[in-house]
């Protein structure tokens, strides 16, 4: 989730019309984390990243329009297709109260309101309508929907999310 220091806030999904814009995929909450003049990195695979300079960002259908100083035409856009977007961790809000940074949530123990351990949550899926915990140990995974019904209790300062799976889970 964190490249030196910077919080993976997002994908980009590919290029839109032909000045240079990014469609964005944005794994935060709402899109004015990204706002104009701040700096973001972008990085794919093993390819060295790249810092960029945010011009304009603004909603767009699913997505977000992402526009970076630099990136002026329709061939620079699409070679980004498929990065990484970071964001320099110390520059994004305090989380409001009941809500989390995935990089707080991905590595806690995960258990049954029963106090059965299912595993440790490794990665977090966006659907839309609500996130999905993967859950693993092992071999067994356990997906978990992060629904307030289901996810009863996020304990940080014990590593912990105490759930309380739907039947058949």
């Amino acid at each position: 989730m964190s490249e030196d220091g910077h919080l993976l806030i997002g994908k980009i999904a590919g290029a839109h019309g032909i000045r240079g814009d990014l469609k964005l995929l944005s794994y935060a909450e709402s899109l004015s984390v990204f706002s104009q003049g701040s700096r973001i990195f972008l990085k794919k695979g093993d390819q060295p990243g790249r810092f960029y300079i945010i011009d304009r960002v603004k909603p767009f259908k699913r997505h977000g329009l992402l526009t970076l100083k630099g990136v002026e035409n329709r061939d620079q856009a699409e070679s980004l297709a498929g990065w990484e977007v970071y964001m320099d961790a110390s520059l994004l809000p305090e989380p409001e109260e009941d809500a989390y940074y995935w990089r707080d949530l991905i590595g806690m123990s995960v258990f049954t309101a029963e106090g059965r351990s299912i595993g440790r949550l490794t990665e977090i899926i966006p659907t839309g309508s609500n996130d999905v915990y993967v859950v693993r140990d092992g071999e067994m995974e356990t997906l978990v929907p992060a629904i307030q019904s289901v996810v009863i209790d996020i304990d940080t300062g014990r590593n912990i999310i105490t759930v309380d799976l739907p039947e058949g889970l």
